[in-house]
C-alpha cells in the first residue's frame, strides 16, 4: 500500500475511454477495408494479348487500397510493373516486380500512376500494358507519379493485422 500511494497523482486513463479508443480504431480500419474496391483487369478478357487496356481503365476510377487481380494463362505472360520509361519502351528490364503465376493481385498502395506490362516478347507491343492513375480517398492524386522502385506493400494485409491486434486488445482488456 506503500507503493501504491507514490502513484496516487498520476493519471490513468479509464478503460471505458481505453476500449472506445480501440473500438473507433477497429470501425474506422474496418470501413477503409470496406471501402477498397477489386477489379479483374479486362474484365472477362483477363490478362492477354488483343484488350484494349486503356479503354477498359477509362470508365473505371482506382483509390489507394484497391485491387488490380490478373487472369491469365500461368508462365505465358507476366505482370510486371514497371516505371514509366520502362511502360513506354515496353522493357521489363528495371521492373518493380514480376509475376507468371496465372493469378497476380496487385493491391495499390500509393497514389499515382502504376504502370503494368506482359514482359513476353512482343505481348507489350501488341497492346497488353495497363497505366492505372490511383487517387487517395478524396480523389487527389497527391504524391505524382511513382518513382523507380518505390513498389509498396499491401494495404490490406496490414491492416487486418491492425484491426486483429485492436480486437484481441479489446477482448483481453474488456473483463477489467
Amino acid at each position: 500500500r506503500q507503493q501504491l500511494s507514490t502513484y496516487q497523482g498520476f493519471h490513468q486513463p479509464s478503460m471505458a475511454s481505453f476500449s472506445a479508443a480501440l473500438v473507433a480504431l477497429l470501425v474506422a480500419s474496418c470501413a477503409a477495408a470496406a471501402a477498397a474496391t477489386t477489379f479483374d483487369v479486362g474484365d472477362g478478357h483477363g490478362w492477354q494479348t488483343g484488350v484494349d487496356y486503356t479503354a477498359w481503365t477509362s470508365d473505371k476510377t482506382f483509390a489507394v487500397g484497391d485491387a488490380l487481380v490478373f487472369n491469365y494463362t500461368s508462365k505465358a505472360h507476366t505482370v510486371t510493373e514497371v516505371n514509366k520509361s520502362g511502360y513506354d519502351a515496353c522493357s521489363g528490364g528495371n521492373s518493380l516486380s514480376n509475376d507468371d503465376s496465372g493469378a497476380t493481385t496487385i493491391t495499390l498502395t500509393t497514389p499515382g500512376v502504376h504502370y503494368f506490362i506482359c514482359d513476353v516478347p512482343g505481348h507489350c507491343a501488341s497492346g497488353m500494358k495497363l497505366a492505372v492513375t490511383v487517387t487517395v480517398a478524396g480523389g487527389s492524386t497527391t504524391g505524382g507519379t511513382i518513382p523507380a522502385g518505390a513498389a509498396g506493400g499491401s494495404l490490406l494485409p496490414a491492416m487486418s493485422g491492425l484491426v486483429t491486434a485492436a480486437a484481441g486488445a479489446l477482448i483481453v482488456l474488456a473483463p477489467f
